[in-house]
C-alpha cells in the first residue's frame, strides 16, 4: 500500500530580505541603526511604563494607574510602525527580547516597590531620553534625505514630549500635595 505521507522536497533558501530603495546603502544602514535604538527603547519604555502601571500604590493610585495605561499604550503603537519603517528601506530590525537588551539605552527597573513619585520621574526622564535619540535620528534622516523617515519622528517626538509634560504636571501635583 503507498504511503499517504508525501516527502518535502528541498528548495533554495529563502531570498534575501533585501527591500528596494532607493537611498544608498550607506542610509539604509545609519538609519536602520539609529531606529533599532529607538524601537528597543520604546519596548523597554513599554514594559517599564506597563510595570509601574501595575505596581503604582497610593493616593493617586487611579490617576496614575490610568496615565500609565494611557502612555504605555501609545508608547507600543509606535513599535510597528518604526519596525515596518526600518523594513521598508531595507534594513534589518530586532529579532527577540534578547536583541531589544542589546539596543536598548533605557534601563530596566526591577526594584520590587518604587514610590509613586519616582516611577512618574523615572518615566519622564525616560521619554526625554527617547525624545533625543529621535532628535538625533531626525538630523541623520535629514542628511540622507529620507523625508518619510523623518516625518514619521516628527509625530512621534511631539507624543513623546507630550508623554513627558503629563508626567511632569503630574509629578508636580504630587509634590504640591505632599505625596
Amino acid at each position: 500500500m503507498p504511503s499517504k505521507v508525501q516527502t518535502l522536497e528541498a528548495r533554495k533558501p529563502a531570498a534575501s530580505l533585501d527591500t528596494p530603495t532607493d537611498l544608498s546603502a550607506e542610509a539604509v544602514r545609519d538609519v536602520s541603526k539609529a531606529l533599532n535604538v529607538i524601537l528597543a527603547d520604546s519596548f523597554a519604555l513599554y514594559l517599564k511604563t506597563k510595570n509601574f502601571h501595575w505596581h503604582v500604590s497610593g493616593p493617586h493610585f487611579r490617576d496614575y494607574h490610568l496615565l500609565l495605561d494611557e502612555q504605555a499604550e501609545q508608547i507600543f503603537a509606535t513599535t510597528d510602525e518604526l519596525a515596518e519603517r526600518i523594513r521598508k528601506i531595507g534594513g534589518v530590525t530586532l529579532r527577540s527580547i534578547g536583541d531589544i537588551s542589546k539596543h536598548q539605552s533605557i534601563a530596566d527597573n526591577n526594584e520590587s516597590f518604587v514610590p509613586p513619585l519616582d516611577m512618574l520621574r523615572e518615566l519622564m526622564a525616560d521619554n526625554k531620553t527617547v525624545a533625543h535619540a529621535m532628535r538625533k535620528a531626525h538630523d541623520l534622516c535629514d542628511e540622507h534625505e529620507d523625508i518619510a523617515t523623518a516625518s514619521l519622528l516628527e509625530n512621534y517626538i511631539d507624543a513623546t514630549e507630550r508623554r513627558t509634560w503629563f508626567l511632569f504636571e503630574a509629578s508636580r501635583k504630587a509634590d504640591a500635595s505632599g505625596h
